[in-house]
């Protein structure tokens, strides 16, 4: 397989108009239920694939839209009560522990995917094998190799690919606002923008314990190292532990990192550079050990281990910078000789947002940016957008290629973190430059049978 060099004109070719002259017919179905029995629909029909926690969210927004008739978790109460949840919005969900169940059911047109960031690339690879649209959270990939896989699988497929990104779709349009300010040169030409997404929690030691007795333990480890069970490796606290995550750094950064590239032009290059430091429970070297395969698990304590404070700078080949930190609250702020912005999911702020907005006719050059921004789709939300999509075989506004971009720039923090050095990247090459450790970083050795192949 080629090793992904991702060109601009790679990404172009891919976009909608390639899409819209080369996909099937829309997904849409008109009179079949999921039962097969005749009836006036035209809703999609989807399956939601790891419905706990933000799995259920996501599913729950395809359910207002469409017709959710199947679930699958590797926790059958997670699935259970998806399952009742989607009942009293008038659906019929049925439940399965193995998502490759409902993968076979040829009535689903399309999936949300909400598992553990170590399960969405396998899980995806295997709904685009099986015809499904796909709906998956961020962050996308665990390294910047499966980047590389999904990427490449997504140019051969002509299935439809929405991340969930969803600050490219909501909270009021202010990061839309904000990417098409910066974006205009009005901020000026050299732009310098910081991200503070805050700290990852504490250090912690668990106790071993035992699975609940609806959770297919071994299968919700997947590709990641056998380990007895612990509650804090599972549901929301995966976040935290490398095997599954990237801790804050790819959860939050995914987000923040995402619109600052988008703003300062590096949505397609990625970074140059890259450099910073961080705070490891287990100490960075231990750490830094085990991801190169020269520790192993058991020499591990059993507590969280990806940095829990950290200052990084970004560098991109335009000279325009992103310092990813861990302080502040939760904004993005983007800094340029003629004036300031900040934003965040409240809203955007500035006395030069409040100057421009005063004006009726850079309001009006404000209204019209952001509608190009998102290349005239209609703007009603993330998940709606998906669903336009998949009718019209459009690009998502958060498409696999540029996403890949981004959280492939925060892998690239977490490996600079951990390897204590400045590290240079080639987008073209799909490596870093001159650091066999750093690109020994970008995979990991997984478990069969439930590697990502590619």
């Amino acid at each position: 397989m080629n090793r992904g060099k991702h060109s601009r004109r790679d990404f172009l070719k891919t976009g909608g108009a390639v899409l819209a002259s080369g996909m099937a017919v829309p997904y849409f179905v008109s009179g079949v239920t999921a039962r097969g029995a005749e009836a006036k629909s035209d809703k999609l029909l989807v399956a939601s694939i790891g419905v706990g926690g933000r799995g259920t969210d996501i599913g729950l927004q395809a359910a207002d839209l469409g017709n959710v008739i199947a679930c699958a978790d590797v926790n059958l109460e997670h699935a259970g009560k998806f399952s009742k949840k989607v009942g009293k919005k008038g659906g019929n969900c049925q439940v399965y522990q193995d998502y490759r169940k409902v993968l076979d059911r040829k009535d689903v047109q399309a999936v949300t995917i909400g598992t553990p960031d170590h399960w969405h690339i396998k899980v995806a690879l295997d709904a685009m094998s099986a015809g499904k649209d796909v709906y998956c959270e961020k962050p996308l990939t665990l390294t910047i190799d499966e980047s590389r896989i999904i990427c490449d699988a997504v140019k051969r497929s002509d299935r439809v690919f929405q991340v969930g990104t969803q600050q490219r779709s909501e909270f009021g349009r202010a990061f839309l606002e904000a990417v098409a300010i910066v974006r205009s040169g009005r901020l000026g030409k050299k732009i310098e923008a910081t991200a503070m997404i805050g700290h990852a929690p504490k250090p912690e030691r668990f106790a071993k314990a035992t699975p609940p007795k609806d959770l297919d333990w071994d299968f919700w480890l997947g590709q990641a190292p056998t380990v007895a069970y612990c509650p804090n490796r599972a549901d929301f606290n995966f976040r935290w532990w490398f095997d599954y995550s990237g801790g804050q750094v790819t959860d939050w950064g995914a987000h923040h990192t995402d619109i600052s590239l988008w703003a300062l032009g590096g949505e397609t290059t990625g970074p140059s550079e890259i450099e910073g430091k961080g705070e490891f429970p287990l100490g960075r070297e231990l750490t830094r050990d085990y991801l190169l395969g020269k520790k192993s698990i058991a020499d591990l304590p059993n507590g969280y281990n990806v940095a829990q404070a950290f200052d990084c700078k970004i560098t991109l080949p335009n000279g325009n910078t992103i310092q990813l930190s861990s302080s502040g609250n939760e904004d993005i702020l983007f800094v340029g000789e003629k004036g300031r912005i900040a934003v965040n999911r409240g809203g955007i702020r500035g006395k030069f947002v409040k100057a421009l907005k005063a004006s009726p006719a850079d309001k009006k050059w404000l209204d019209e940016e952001v509608v190009k921004l998102y290349r005239g789709m209609r703007l009603k939300g993330h998940m709606a957008n998906f669903f336009d999509c998949v009718k019209t075989r459009a690009m998502p506004i958060s498409d696999v290629f540029t996403h890949c971009v981004a959280i492939n720039t925060c892998h690239s923090v977490n490996i600079a973190m951990l390897l204590g050095r400045k590290l240079r990247w080639s987008q073209e090459q799909y490596a870093f430059l001159n650091d066999d450790e750093a690109n020994q970083m970008t995979r990991r050795k997984q478990r069969a049978p439930y590697a990502v192949e590619g």
